[in-house]
This record gives C-alpha cells, sequence and structure tokens, in this order.
C-alpha cells in the first residue's frame, strides 16, 4: 500500500484508528514525527497519554503542539519523513477554549467558527505543499447521542464540519470501523459525482 501525500483517518471512540494510522505510518519506511494535541487535564488524560507512549516506537520523533499545528507543520516543511498528527478533535477542542468557551452561540456562530474552519483550511492546504506525507486522526463526534449542552453541539459541529474541510483536501480517506479500515474517498466520490448529474 502506498502512503498518499495526506491522508484523514476517522472513527468512533476506540475504533482503532489510531492503531491502523501508527501501522500506516511505519509502513512507509521513512522516519516517523508524532504532532500530538492532547494537553494533561487530569489523571485519565495523563494515563491515556502515558498509554499512547508506551504503544509508539521510541525511534518516533514526537512534538507536542496542542494549538498550533500551522507552525508545527511549516517548522517540518522539508522533512523526508511521516507527520502523524494525533487528533484533530482534540486540536479543535484546544481552539475552541483557547481564550474561553464563547459567551452565547451566536458569538460562535459569528466568530469563533468561521475564524477557527479558517486556520483548519489553512493546515488542511499546507499538508498538500510540504515535503513530508501527512496522516492526521480524527474522530467522528456526530454519531451518537445529541449534546444536551449549546457548548458540546457547537463542538459537534464544529468537528463535523472540520472533518469535511480535511476530508476534501485529503488524497485518501479511511473510516475505521470495530479496527477495520476501510477507504471511503474515492468510493464516495464517484457516487456523488453519479448523483449529481442526474
Amino acid at each position: 500500500m502506498l502512503l498518499s501525500q495526506f491522508t484523514l483517518i476517522t472513527g468512533g471512540a476506540r475504533s482503532g484508528k489510531s492503531r491502523f494510522a501508527e501501522l500506516l505510518a511505519a509502513h512507509a519506511k521513512r522516519p516517523v514525527i508524532y504532532i500530538a494535541t492532547a494537553q494533561i487535564g487530569d489523571a485519565e488524560m495523563a494515563l491515556r497519554i502515558k498509554k499512547h507512549r508506551q504503544q509508539r516506537p521510541s525511534t518516533w520523533r514526537l512534538i507536542e503542539e496542542p494549538r498550533n499545528i500551522r507552525a508545527a507543520l511549516i517548522q517540518l516543511k522539508d522533512e523526508d519523513a511521516v507527520i502523524l498528527l494525533d487528533c484533530v478533535t482534540l486540536w479543535l477542542s484546544n481552539l475552541l477554549l483557547a481564550d474561553n468557551p464563547p459567551k452565547d452561540q451566536d458569538s460562535f456562530n459569528n466568530e469563533l467558527e468561521p475564524r477557527i474552519l479558517d486556520t483548519v483550511k489553512d493546515v488542511a492546504q499546507l499538508t498538500r505543499e510540504i515535503k513530508p506525507q501527512v496522516i492526521f486522526v480524527s474522530n467522528e463526534v456526530g454519531q451518537g447521542i445529541v449534546p444536551e449542552y449549546p457548548l458540546a453541539r457547537a463542538y459537534r459541529d464544529l468537528a463535523g464540519r472540520s472533518n469535511q474541510i480535511l476530508a476534501q483536501s485529503a488524497d485518501q480517506v479511511y473510516l475505521v470501523v470495530a479496527g477495520f479500515p476501510m477507504e471511503i474517498k474515492h468510493p464516495g466520490e464517484k457516487l456523488l459525482a453519479s448523483l449529481l448529474k442526474e
């Protein structure tokens, strides 16, 4: 399997998407640079981060960058490597809560969400312009119960819109279900094109 310039891997919680991304990155037989967007906020997150570190090869370079992914990619733009970012939805959460949660739905819709989506678009374009191959891991957060709180609903919508932007830019998109990856971009593009012709 050849690794494309930009690959997006998505799926539900504990679907196996990170494991698949790591296998894909290792398969490229190039140095791997792992960009971690998680931040330790409590004991549970500290344990999750520790487990992730233990399962990755010690030869992989680690960059911890919770928010400024564009700057991290620019810093790595000439590397002959594979960049694996895990995960997009934590990055979005960090951006959403960076200054303070939005005060109301209008401020989110009119100010914060457009600004974050512009950042996602910039990063999506950059993944195609730099030398390293790039793999992003993201969550499908909208497949469950509608969240009770406005901020959680805003986050779900932001994640869904961001995944769409990244998928449009990606060469390959995989959905991982119960540990099994399914390539969805090319079959989906063909189906969509046939529906738009009618």
